[in-house]
């Protein structure tokens, strides 16, 4: 009787192993050379099944050095280049020159929170349960995933919003709103999360305004990439990961490429430690549009994180046209001075006429106020 017992609940467990999915195999990626398809699975960047999202034949993950601060969002950062495009261009200062055919994508997702499919975590950790080209739903919130793809014609952007099954994600060419929860050991707070509109994902990647090529990638950049990953074989440095993969020609050994500081949301620090990852933060948040070139260049105020320290940096400038933006106070910058500086006052802002950036945020972001915070802090001189 023991022995039919025990034969039983083995053949349960085996029924039971057999009723989980197991995950999909990897899509084959697909190049859309024009129109705009309705079903994110469509690109072949990503697979969801089994409770799992994988990545497709040949898409590599890549982060970001300093990253882009998207109300608390998770991101897992994809580029596939067709086998018969031929490598991007290394390039020392702007944008990689990704060929015709190259498609990058941005999933934005929170950690769950549990107790509710909209409570989720409020963390900084970037690519958090992503491991082993997947990630488990069951842990996190799906949102959108935005997808760069490079036309004959030029880049174009495409907004993707999940699902609540999270077994799809749709073209949603107008934007959206997602009412989330976030929840950290503060407590719990309101967010309403927006899916930019194609005109405003756009408008962000057209970083120079001089030359007529419109949007760009704005991520994959020496500086930014020039740091380490977790590959699924090893962790290496992602310039010379692309180097070997033949994803990128051109480049040096990363020793000798530009690099900004790694700063995740860490306490702020102090010294040359301070400025860097100050630097890099205003240069990854604010310089795609606070450039020579770029959609805010009118202002002077330019943020790129080589910009000398001077007047350009905000250091005793004027403001141009910030109206209320300034919160009457005189100066972008004022050394020493954090609380009488333009420049904090609208990085912790969250009024529409005020803040900055003024897209891709609801919340201030309490973690980078404080690096800028302190980074002014530290400053000496003052504005007379």
């Amino acid at each position: 009787m023991i022995r039919s017992l025990l034969a039983s609940l083995c053949l349960l467990c085996l029924l039971c192993a057999c009723a989980q999915e197991a995950p999909p195999e990897p899509p084959t990626p697909t190049f859309v050379p024009d129109g705009r398809p309705e079903a994110l699975s469509d690109w072949g960047q990503l697979a969801v099944g089994g409770g799992t999202l994988v990545l497709g034949e040949a898409v590599t993950p890549y982060h970001l050095a300093t990253a882009l601060f998207t109300d608390y969002a998770q991101k897992l950062r994809t580029v596939w280049i067709p086998a018969d495009a031929g490598p991007a261009g290394y390039d020392p200062e702007g944008a990689f020159d990704f060929p015709v055919g190259t498609v990058i994508t941005k999933t934005f997702y929170y950690p769950r929170a549990g107790g509710g499919f909209e409570r989720v975590l409020k963390s900084n950790d970037g690519m958090a349960h992503y491991t082993d080209r997947q990630i488990d739903l069951d842990a996190v919130r799906l949102i959108e995933t935005r997808v760069l793809v490079h036309r004959e014609t030029g880049w174009e952007t495409l907004p993707y919003v999940w699902n609540a099954e999270q077994t799809e994600a749709y073209l949603s060419r107008a934007g959206a709103f997602v009412d989330l929860t976030l929840v950290s050991d503060a407590g719990e707070e309101a967010l309403g999360y927006m899916v930019p509109n194609v005109n405003q994902c756009a408008g962000c990647h057209e970083t120079d305004t001089t030359d007529g090529i419109g949007a760009r990638p704005i991520g994959p950049r020496a500086r930014h990439m020039n740091t380490d990953f977790e590959y699924f074989d090893g962790v290496a440095n992602q310039i010379d990961h692309w180097s070997e993969q033949g994803l990128l020609r051109g480049a040096p050994p990363a020793q000798a490429a530009p690099r900004n500081a790694s700063w995740q949301g860490e306490p702020p620090l102090i010294g040359a430690a301070l400025d860097e990852a100050a630097r890099a933060y205003l240069d990854i948040n604010c310089s795609h549009c606070h450039s020579r070139t770029g959609p805010a260049d009118t202002s002077g105020l330019y943020l790129e994180a080589d910009e000398p320290v001077g007047p350009h940096l905000g250091v005793c400038k004027l403001p141009i046209a910030a109206g209320r933006g300034t919160g009457d106070r005189r100066y972008d910058i004022v050394p020493g001075a954090s609380e009488e500086s333009i420049l904090t006052h609208r990085l912790a802002s969250v009024q529409s006429d005020v803040m900055m950036p003024e897209l891709g945020r609801a919340l201030d972001h309490e973690e980078g106020v404080a690096l800028i915070t302190a980074w002014i802090d530290a400053m000496s001189g003052g504005c007379g």
